[in-house]
């Protein structure tokens, strides 16, 4: 994430911020520039407030020169314009589930469009509530389903401890699921399932039979899985080890940006280098580079966690093969580019 600043009085902003804390000045997180901005200071702009102000805390403006995605409506921005079903407007406990999940979402996205990949006609969301009836987290067919549950921390702890997962966040889900639909546009339609296999494995396994084992199968994740894999969960099915995978990057891209626009430089003990973290332009480095600032970053703030008392920031060991399959999403994701839809 970028870091920004109010445009009016020069404070630090937030991404989530719709109102500067010093001057007072209204903001809107602008798509097509990526910034948040002051629109009383932009008229020849015509921006205005989503429809979804009020009821998702929605900061992005709508842009009247900007082609919705997928046919956003036109009193909603282009992040809200993708949901395809949310709660009613009675359910004021799913409402607070469903604002959590949007404020996700655009995080989600923002991370797609600096990234540059392009986001289809054909992706929705479903946000639904497992209160209300049962959901399925998952992908199909550029429609994400999202359990608003999830967004409850003590609920959501829980399923993490019985699952014995070390990171579950909502962020984390709609990445996975965003890794889902991308498979297609960035390992199919660049003709490079032949590589993704070697890595992966046969994403022509039988799905339903994968799932039955992995959650029925006592030896199941196998002990060593950490040596190949970025989860236990993605030793489940090829298309699952992708997805986890494909989230681990935006993970790692998204911390990365936000340390260099940050300024953290991290000193090495011991040899007394310097790691200079990379800003906006990441993408243009080799994996192995982006690794080598990775890193060193991680040793210190689960240091800094730790210091306060605090689990592990990132409980993740990166080994050897797994670093192979994320190099493998950085350079698909740096030719995805060439699709933008900006």
């Amino acid at each position: 994430m970028r870091a920004f600043t109010c445009e009016h009085c020069g404070q630090l902003l937030f991404f989530e911020n719709s109102l500067c804390l010093r001057c007072g000045a209204s903001l809107g997180f602008v798509p097509s520039r990526r910034a948040l901005m002051v629109p009383d200071r932009h008229p020849e702009m015509h921006l205005e407030p989503c429809g979804n102000q009020a009821v998702a805390a929605c900061n992005w403006m709508l842009e009247p020169d900007s082609v919705p995605w997928g046919g956003a409506q036109p009193t909603l921005c282009r992040s809200c314009g993708l949901t395809r079903t949310r709660p009613a407007d009675f359910a004021t406990d799913d409402l607070a589930q469903f604002a959590v999940a949007e404020r996700a979402k655009r995080r989600l996205l923002f991370g797609l469009l600096d990234l540059g990949l392009p986001i289809g006609d054909d992706l929705r969301f479903d946000l639904l509530s497992s209160r209300n009836e049962p959901v399925t987290i998952g992908h199909d067919g550029g429609v994400i389903t999202i359990d608003l549950a999830e967004s409850d921390d003590a609920r959501r702890e829980l399923r993490r401890t019985q699952l014995e997962e070390p990171y579950r966040t909502m962020l984390g889900h709609f990445r996975h699921e965003i890794g889902h639909y991308y498979w297609p546009i960035l390992v199919v339609a660049q003709a490079r399932l032949e590589r993704a296999r070697e890595l992966f494995g046969d994403e022509r396994l039988d799905y339903d039979e994968a799932r039955e084992r992995h959650y029925s199968d006592p030896r199941r994740p196998p002990a060593d899985w950490a040596q190949r894999h970025v989860s236990a969960y993605a030793t489940m099915h090829p298309y699952e080890d992708w997805a986890e995978t494909f989230a681990h990057y935006l993970h790692i891209r998204d911390t990365l940006q936000t340390a260099g626009a940050f300024g953290i430089v991290v000193a090495v003990p011991g040899d007394g280098s310097l790691i200079s973290t990379p800003g906006p332009d990441a993408g243009a480095h080799p994996f192995q580079k982006l690794l080598a600032d990775w890193l060193p970053l991680t040793y210190a703030l689960n240091a800094v966690n730790r210091s306060m008392g605090r689990d592990d920031l990132y409980p993740f060991t990166l080994a050897p093969t797994v670093i192979d399959k994320l190099s493998f999403v950085h350079d698909r994701v740096q030719a995805g580019k060439a699709g933008v839809a900006a």
